[in-house]
């Protein structure tokens, strides 16, 4: 049976989608992690992040606003998600990148490398989340593939150009590895996502718990990723026990408690839609 849901504005994806419940998991923080390590193997994305972006300072204020947006876009009003569309498109029409080999400038907001990164987050969001125990059929793992043309409009692709399932995401990669290297912007990622800089009093904080979810993440990156960044991919079998596991522990946090974390996304859309939008594993397919 149906939770009844109370009327109001349900956002892009509203509360029966599958972006609304996978996205209230903890385990996004690790997909969103892995995201970054292979939206970096393409040198003229991340070129475009490193000379437009204080990463180098700022790590972790990039890692928050990437989360803000998505979870803007998720549990939003419609109105509250196209205007985070609007900025992101704002900024990215204004921005452009040099290769230093050829001295070329070239827009960051080119169609095909928004398609990479938006692509490489679809897909590390999907990959984690199952593999860490979240349960999804093939059907509804398409499913959220196709939901994300919606997101992948917010940032100015065209949804039509956009990989509406599985398949046609694994196509979209095979096709452009031929383009992918660890150049120098990629393994400077590598090296922030694992030491980002941090105040000195919190730097074994780092070392005992962030260390672990960009480790994780980074072993949950595909054979090909691994053999451009140069080191032996781990045994997938052991990265998948680590996953489960760390779900397992990640998701008997009781929601309530995670959700208390600014900007509070989830608990605003659960206050203007009424307490059944309450995103959990379980109503996925309802």
């Amino acid at each position: 049976m149906t939770a009844s849901i109370p009327a109001g504005d349900p956002g892009l994806f509203g509360p029966r989608s599958v972006t609304w419940q996978m996205h209230g998991d903890p385990m996004m923080w690790v997909a969103g992690v892995r995201a970054l390590y292979l939206q970096a193997l393409h040198p003229r994305a991340v070129r475009g992040v490193m000379q437009n972006s204080d990463l180098r300072r700022d790590a972790w204020g990039r890692l928050r606003s990437i989360a803000h947006f998505v979870g803007t876009t998720t549990y939003g009003t419609c109105e509250a998600a196209e205007k985070a569309g609007a900025r992101v498109r704002t900024i990215h029409r204004r921005l452009q990148a040099t290769d230093p080999d050829t001295g070329e400038r070239y827009d960051v907001d080119e169609p095909g490398l928004l398609l990479w990164v938006h692509c490489a987050e679809i897909d590390s969001y999907l990959h984690v989340l199952r593999r860490s125990g979240f349960r999804l059929t093939d059907a509804q793992a398409d499913r959220y593939v196709a939901e994300h043309r919606v997101s992948a409009r917010l940032v100015g692709l065209d949804p039509d150009a956009v990989p509406a399932d599985r398949a046609e995401l694994a196509a979209y990669f095979e096709k452009v590895r031929p383009e992918l290297a660890a150049g120098a912007d990629a393994r400077a990622v590598d090296d922030l996502l694992l030491r980002p800089p941090t105040h000195p009093l919190l730097i074994p904080a780092r070392e005992v718990l962030w260390r672990h979810v960009a480790q994780l993440a980074y072993a949950a990156l595909p054979p090909y990723a691994h053999e451009l960044y140069g080191r032996p991919a781990p045994e997938p079998a052991a990265v998948t026990r680590r996953l489960r596991t760390t779900g397992t522990l990640l998701r008997r946090v009781p929601a309530r408690l995670r959700w208390q974390l600014p900007p509070k996304h989830i608990l605003r859309a659960m206050a203007r839609l009424g307490p059944g939008s309450r995103p959990a594993p379980y109503k996925v397919g309802r």
